[in-house]
């Protein structure tokens, strides 16, 4: 017995699918079918944003955040009479505690540095006479005029120094630091008996103009006599305890980076 199916196929056809269906009928040989096209609907669109205009009260508000209050550092106390009498005895290293004195004297004289285009340094080449009185002043370099007037300024009117601990005209180079991230903070002695390790002089070093020759560096300097050893050690102070957090900083200052993270 020979049994004819007939199928009827319904074909649906989508934007993102399609889906088959088959049924039987009773017809014989017959075959039909029905396509169905289904149209996708488009995704609904993102409402329009809508501008917010700021007022001008929140505008104040993040102008005044958004400015930076300048940094400030106030003049440092002017040497008290017992870190002069120190200083005015202290012959090592070229009168080391009268030459940090002096600067000090200055720095206080200036008044308090603000973050600006005013901060800056000085560098003066100073002679004192033997009797604590300023012989000569020459300005080497300024980063500010600012800095430069009112360090003229405060030389000018230094209360009476004492004399020079040697007794002999007293010649040096001083920078004045007038600015809030930078101060002159109290020296180290502890070293000052030691002799000075020599510069580095590049031996190779050529003008372009002269002939050239190979220059040797200084000889390190020869070691204190045992007299003259003993002298120096009776002068050293006992270093406190600013004088090490100072050095400290100046190492950081002259070896540091951001980029390291030092």
């Amino acid at each position: 017995m020979t049994v004819a199916i007939a199928l009827h196929v319904v074909v649906i056809i989508g934007a993102s699918q399609h889906l088959f269906g088959v049924r039987q009928t009773a017809k014989v040989q017959e075959l039909e079918a029905e396509v169905f096209f289904i149209k996708a609907e488009p995704p609904p669109s993102a409402a329009p944003q809508i501008e917010q205009t700021m007022s001008t009260m929140d505008a104040d508000t993040t102008h005044a955040k958004t400015e930076k209050t300048p940094a400030t550092l106030s003049a440092p106390s002017a040497p008290t009479a017992e870190e002069w009498a120190f200083a005015a005895q202290y012959t090592n290293k070229n009168s080391k505690g009268y030459r940090h004195s002096w600067g000090q004297q200055v720095r206080s004289m200036m008044g308090t540095a603000v973050e600006g285009p005013d901060q800056g340094e000085v560098r003066f080449r100073i002679e004192i006479a033997p009797n604590g009185t300023l012989a000569q002043l020459d300005t080497l370099w300024s980063t500010s005029a600012l800095a430069e007037k009112l360090a003229r300024q405060a030389i000018q009117n230094m209360p009476p120094l004492p004399p020079t601990p040697t007794g002999k005209p007293l010649i040096f180079e001083k920078t004045i630091s007038f600015s809030p991230f930078a101060s002159d903070g109290a020296p180290s002695y502890k070293d000052d008996c030691l002799p000075d390790t020599p510069s580095f002089k590049n031996p190779f070093a050529w003008d372009g103009k002269s002939e050239q020759t190979k220059t040797h560096s200084e000889p390190p300097q020869p070691k204190l006599d045992a007299k003259a050893m003993e002298e120096c050690l009776r002068q050293l102070p006992k270093d406190s305890i600013e004088a090490e957090m100072a050095r400290d900083q100046r190492v950081m200052d002259q070896w540091g980076s951001s980029k390291t993270g030092r």
